[in-house]
């Protein structure tokens, strides 16, 4: 090992730090901590091989582990599988038991991957079919392994199950028959005192346009409105919302929830560019200019000139940026949002535009990416950045601090892995 905790200077003064310097602490820890977990499997992988209880007296490894780290048997286990799975040990002959995974054993040792990817690693090849060969069984742990050092478990999950069912494409036999089919049901009963009670089942076509349907209503409110955080429950607010479409389809022939927001956003032009000051939203809740810049990535914008005083000069038309037949195209794309290791859904994100239109940039789709509000905010306020690659889909730049040689990444939770 090149590094452990005694070289590193302890924490002094850390109020005096930059937070560039604060990062690449934290991020130089995490590698150590990693890198003594590996180290902690190969004693535990060697005491296990040579027999507890000839050594120390215990009935078995996890038992005296247990012990000696304080900790719950269960836990002890953990530490146990991890170890066995990455470390190679001894059949009873004294003859060399390979590494369960080698390849992930390395990276852990090097400080790359973190035993929670280790974890994952291990749980996929314990389910990889004995009809596998090793070349193959192999390849597949290093496309893992390679994953893991940029992407979160979740992601290393998800092409661990498509890698999985490459292999093994018949899948296991089913043991149950099929279910018997089902019916929507909806029930409306009103009660004495006027009021309704709903409750029923949908078909999950007709519940994904419900869901659709009632999410941009149900939102909470901003703060800024009423001075007051929204304190309704999500199905408080699902109800209001559900009054609030019934309305609207009773009055409107066209169906709700399928365009985006038509919204009065007034800023001067200045901060718009700089990301500073405040704005105006529907001439009630004041936003930020950088808030007012996400708005005006995937929002139906009416534009407003404003004088030196604040007088209104002109009033525009209301134009879309991104039309509906552009964000189809968006969403068959992206899948949802671009963000590394999100998982939300196309109906929750907004179109950024990768060279804001204020600087030129096109709306088209080589320009467009969606993001949720989470890391749409991110992009607009933090140091990543992002790109269309040369193939037409989006990658990301971390920061420095997160990845000193900023590897592009990108989001496999919607599109299929490519090995």
């Amino acid at each position: 090992m090149s590094e452990n905790l005694s070289t590193l200077e302890p924490p002094q003064e850390l109020w005096r730090r930059s937070g560039r310097e604060l990062a690449d602490e934290v991020r130089t820890r995490l590698e150590v901590m990693w890198r003594l977990d590996a180290e902690l499997g190969q004693y535990l992988a060697e005491i296990d091989s040579r027999g507890v209880s000839k050594l120390y007296g215990y009935g078995s490894t996890a038992a005296w582990f247990a012990h000696m780290g304080r900790m719950s048997r269960g836990d002890a286990k953990k530490y146990l599988d991890r170890a066995h799975g990455l470390n190679p040990g001894r059949n009873i002959d004294g003859t060399e038991l390979p590494a369960v995974a080698p390849a992930t054993g390395a990276a852990a040792l090097d400080g790359e991957i973190g035993p929670h990817h280790s974890e994952k690693i291990l749980r996929f090849l314990k389910k990889v079919p004995s009809f596998v060969s090793d070349e193959d069984r192999s390849k597949a742990e290093k496309i893992l392994v390679e994953l893991a050092r940029h992407a979160s478990p979740q992601e290393v999950v998800k092409a661990a199950d498509e890698l999985l069912a490459r292999m093994d494409q018949d899948g296991e036999e089913p043991k149950d028959p099929d279910p018997p089919e089902r019916k929507p049901e909806l029930r409306v009963r009103q009660r004495k005192d006027g009021w309704f009670d709903i409750d029923g089942q949908l078909d999950p076509i007709t519940g994904t346009r419900l869901s659709t349907l009632l999410d941009p209503l149900a939102t909470p409110r901003p703060a800024g409105e009423d001075k007051w955080p929204d304190l309704r429950s999500p199905s408080q607010r699902y109800g209001e919302a559900f009054g609030e479409a019934v309305a609207m389809l009773a009055n409107v022939p066209d169906v709700p929830g399928g365009d985006r927001a038509q919204l009065l956003v007034t800023v001067t032009l200045e901060d718009l560019k700089s990301k500073l000051g405040t704005a105006c939203l529907d001439m009630v809740s004041q936003i930020s200019a950088t808030e007012a810049r996400m708005l005006a990535c995937d929002s139906q914008i009416i534009p407003a000139v404003l004088g030196t005083k604040g007088e209104p000069l002109d009033l525009g038309r209301a134009k879309r940026l991104v039309t509906p037949a552009l964000r189809k195209a968006l969403i068959i794309r992206d899948g949802g949002c671009a963000f590394p290791g999100c998982h939300r859904k196309p109906r929750h994100c907004d179109a950024h535009h990768v060279l804001a239109w204020m600087n030129g940039g096109l709306t088209i789709l080589r320009n467009l990416v969606l993001l949720c509000s989470t890391h749409h905010r991110l992009l607009h306020k933090a140091d990543w950045s992002v790109r269309i690659a040369e193939d037409g889909l989006p990658e990301f730049i971390p920061p420095d601090y997160v990845d000193p040689l900023r590897t592009p990444r990108r989001n496999i939770l919607h599109l299929p892995i490519t090995a």
